[in-house]
C-alpha cells in the first residue's frame, strides 16, 4: 500500500475545512467539485461531493431531509446525532480525518461536516458513468447468460453475488494508488479457498506501490506474479460472471478492479486458458468435441509451421501417399522469409482489425483476403502452400480461447521455425524439448503451470481430457488446496 500520509482531525470550524478542500482538492478551481452550504438549527452543515461521480438524486432528498429539521427540532447540542438520524440513505459511516473525507469524495461518496464537530458523515451515493452488463466479444456462447461484468466494481460484485449467494462468499476491498486511490476487491468462500493463498494474495496487495494504476488489472497482475518477459499467461482473465462464479466454487482467489470489465483469476494452469464457457453449455459429448477441436487448433499453432517446413527442407521424411506436401512450384524468395512474412502479416492485420472502425473492418477484410492474399500469389511473392499453412496455424491461433496464451504461442512458433532452419530434424526436436521444458518450469503463484499434465494427475488429466457431466463432477480440483475438496451443497 502506498505510505499513508499524515493524519489531521477534522476541524470543528467549517471555514477551516472549506479552505482545506481550496488548498488540497481543488474546490472552487476544478468545476466537478462542488459544495453545498445549509443552515440547520443555526448551525452551519456542509455537503462535498464530485459531480459526474454522485447520484443528485440522493443528494436533493438529503438535503430536503436536513432541510426540514428547522421546522420540527429545535436548538440543541446533540445536532450532529440528529443529522445523523436524518440521513436517508442506508450506507452512512463516520470518519475522523480529514484526509479519510477527502478520499471518500474523491471516489465519489459525499462528505457531510457539521459545525463544531470533529466528524464527517460518509453517505455512500456513488453513480459512477459506464455501461450496462453485455455479453463479451472474447467469450461469447451460443447459449447461455448474456451478462458480463462492465468497469464499475460495485455492479460486478453484485453479478457475482447474484450466482452464489452463500453466506461465506467475501468481498475484501483495498484502496491501492498513491494518485489513483483505485478500489481493489478480492474475492473468495471462505470454507473452500485456500487460506495461505489468500494470504499471499492480501501481502502482494498490499505492498503495492505506485502512483496509480491507470492500466488497472495489468498492472495488479504484474506486481502479484512479477512475470518478467515470460510471455505466457500466469492468470486468466475473464468478463463473464458464470465462468468467474464457477471458479469460486473451485476454491480459486478472484481479483476485482475497478475501472476493469476483467476479472483476474488466480491460480491457473496452462489448461485453465484453453476452457471455454461452450463447452460446458452443451451436453458432455458435444463439449468433449468442441474441447477436443480446441486443443488440435491449439497444437496446429504450435507446431504446423515448423513441422511443414521440415518437410520442405527434407522431402524424404514424407511417406509416398502425402509426396504431395510442399512447395510445388519455386520462387526467389526463401520459404522462411514467406513463413515470417505471412505470420508477421496476419498478426499485423490483426492489430489493424482492433483499431479499424467496425464498419470499416469488413472492408479491410476484403483486402486482405482478396487483393493482397491473391495477388502476392500472382506476382510470386507467396506460394500458394504457404498462405495455405499460415492461415491453418493462424485459425488454431485464433480458435486459443485465451488472447495472451495465442500470442504467446504464436512467438514460441516463430522460435521454433527458426530452430528448424538452422538445425533441421535436431533443431525441432531439441526446440520442442526446450519448448516442454520452459512452460514445466512455470509457476504461477507456487502452481506448477503444465498441472495435471506435469506432475502427473490421472484423474484431473481425464477431466482435461472429457467433458464430465455436472453430476459426475463432486471433487474441487487439487491444485488449489481446496479446504472443502467435496463439491456439496453449504451447510448452514
Amino acid at each position: 500500500m502506498p505510505q499513508k500520509t499524515k493524519e489531521t482531525p477534522i476541524p470543528k470550524d467549517l471555514k477551516v475545512i472549506e479552505d482545506y478542500m481550496k488548498e488540497h482538492v481543488g474546490l472552487n478551481t476544478s468545476f466537478d467539485i462542488g459544495v453545498r452550504k445549509l443552515m440547520v438549527l443555526k448551525k452551519g452543515v456542509h455537503f462535498y461531493y464530485i459531480n459526474g461521480l454522485t447520484d443528485a438524486s440522493y443528494i436533493i432528498e438529503i438535503v430536503e431531509e436536513l432541510v426540514e429539521i428547522n421546522d420540527h427540532e429545535r436548538a440543541t447540542s446533540r445536532l450532529y446525532d440528529i443529522v445523523h438520524n436524518r440521513l436517508v440513505h442506508q450506507s452512512v459511516e463516520p470518519v475522523k480525518t480529514i484526509e479519510e473525507a477527502v478520499d471518500e469524495v474523491l471516489s465519489g461518496l459525499i462528505a457531510v461536516f457539521v459545525e463544531g464537530y470533529e466528524e464527517a458523515l460518509i453517505v455512500d451515493v456513488r453513480s459512477y458513468p459506464g455501461r450496462q452488463p453485455s455479453e463479451p466479444d472474447t467469450e461469447k456462447v451460443v447459449r447461455g447468460s448474456r451478462d458480463g461484468y462492465v468497469e464499475n466494481i460495485i455492479v460486478n460484485t453484485a453479478l457475482t453475488r447474484r450466482r452464489i449467494r452463500d453466506p461465506r462468499l467475501r468481498f475484501e476491498i483495498f484502496r491501492i494508488g498513491e494518485r489513483s486511490k483505485t478500489d481493489i476487491s478480492i474475492a473468495y468462500i471462505d470454507d473452500v479457498a485456500n487460506p495461505s493463498l489468500i494470504e499471499v494474495i492480501k501481502k502482494e496487495l498490499k505492498s503495492i506501490k505506485i502512483d496509480g494504476l491507470t492500466m488497472a488489472d495489468k498492472t495488479i497482475e504484474e506486481f502479484l506474479v512479477k512475470q518478467g518477459y515470460n510471455p505466457y499467461p500466469l492468470v486468466r482473465y475473464t468478463e463473464r460472471a458464470d465462468v468467474a462464479a464457477t471458479h469460486l466454487l473451485e476454491g480459486h482467489v478472484l481479483i476485482f478492479v475497478d475501472t476493469s470489465p476483467s476479472v483476474i483469476i488466480t491460480p491457473t494452469t496452462f489448461f485453465h486458458h484453453l476452457q471455454h464457457a461452450e463447452e460446458y453449455r452443451q451436453s458432455p459429448a458435444v463439449g468433449t468435441f468442441v474441447r477436443w477441436t480446441r486443443f488440435m487448433g491449439v497444437l496446429a499453432s504450435l507446431f504446423l509451421l515448423p513441422l511443414w517446413y521440415l518437410f520442405v527442407l527434407d522431402p524424404s521424411l514424407l511417406p509416398e501417399v502425402i509426396k504431395y506436401v510442399g512447395p510445388q512450384e519455386q520462387t526467389n524468395i526463401p520459404v522462411i522469409v514467406q513463413l515470417f512474412i505471412a505470420d508477421l502479416g496476419v498478426e499485423m492485420f490483426r492489430i489493424a482489425a482492433i483499431h479499424t472502425p467496425t464498419p470499416l473492418s469488413t472492408a479491410m477484410g476484403l483486402i486482405a483476403a482478396v487483393l493482397i492474399g491473391q495477388i502476392a500469389i500472382d506476382v510470386g511473392l507467396f506460394q500458394p502452400e504457404v498462405i495455405l499453412y499460415v492461415a491453418v496455424a493462424s485459425i488454431g491461433t485464433f480458435a486459443t480461447p485465451s488472447y495472451e496464451l495465442s500470442v504467446a504461442n504464436k512467438m514460441a512458433r516463430l522460435i521454433l521455425l527458426v530452430m528448424v532452419a538452422f538445425f533441421h530434424i535436431p533443431g525441432l526436436m531439441i526446440g520442442s524439448t526446450l519448448f516442454i521444458l520452459y512452460v514445466a518450469n512455470i509457476k504461477s503463484l507456487n502452481t506448477p503451470y503444465l498441472w495435471p499434465l506435469l506432475p502427473f494427475s490421472p484423474k484431473a488429466f481425464m477431466q482435461i481430457l472429457v467433458r464430465k457431466s455436472v453430476p459426475g463432477s463432486k471433487i474441487r480440483p487439487s491444485i488449489v488446496q481446496p479446504r472443502n475438496k467435496y463439491k456439496q451443497p453449504a451447510k448452514s
